[in-house]
């Protein structure tokens, strides 16, 4: 599977704020967009854009995306660190399977599982989701322990900005590998008062 450098397809630097990539997927959408342009690979080009903008333009996949590091070049083959995705909140919803399905294996590979996972729940509140690595001791005999989980929000100059929260989390005994995690009401806030949705921990 080849890397892609989102930052590069839509042709923004690594600090561009929200406005920027706004405005550069728009230019180059209509530029590429199949009925308007006659370019070879046009309708290829425009999807690529289009899974560019899906993760740049949102603060969650942009902050998780970030995390891989500039050190990768476009084309380069790449397989996902055995720890992607660890100590991040996701949101309900953050992709679907169509989704997925529609952008690039690289896209799937990273952002896929959080969609899947989240169709089941159902809840007032966001449901958040993360992955959480635990010693095989803990999982064994269970325990307490402190979490630490990051998400991701825009500052008010468009810029994304990782807010830390450290959670004490009970580990039930025998707890297997891919298992769910509940903490009801630590997702986000429901609206007009309604209680707030939960957070699932995956092992």
């Amino acid at each position: 599977m080849e890397f892609k450098d989102y930052y590069k397809i839509l042709g923004v630097e690594r600090t561009a704020t929200a406005d920027d990539i706004k405005s550069a997927y728009r230019k180059l959408a209509r530029k590429y967009h199949p009925d308007v342009s006659k370019e070879p690979g046009a309708e290829a080009r425009f999807k690529e854009i289009g899974e560019a903008y899906k993760v740049l333009h949102d603060p969650e996949k942009r902050a998780a995306y970030d995390q891989l590091g500039a050190r990768w070049q476009p084309g380069q083959e790449f397989t996902p660190p055995p720890d992607w995705g660890a100590g991040f909140e996701f949101t309900r919803g953050t992709v679907s399977p169509e989704e997925a399905d529609g952008f690039s294996d690289f896209f799937s590979s990273l952002f896929g599982q959080f969609g899947r996972q989240a169709q089941s729940v159902r809840a007032p509140g966001e449901d958040h989701h993360a992955k959480i690595f635990i010693e095989l001791e803990d999982a064994f005999t269970g325990a307490t322990r402190g979490i630490m989980l990051r998400a991701p929000h825009l500052d008010a100059q468009g810029r994304v900005v990782l807010q830390e929260r450290t959670l004490n989390v009970q580990i039930p005994k025998g707890l297997r590998e891919g298992q769910l995690i509940r903490l009801a009401g630590q997702g986000a806030a429901g609206i007009g008062g309604a209680p707030p949705g939960d957070l699932y921990l995956e092992v």
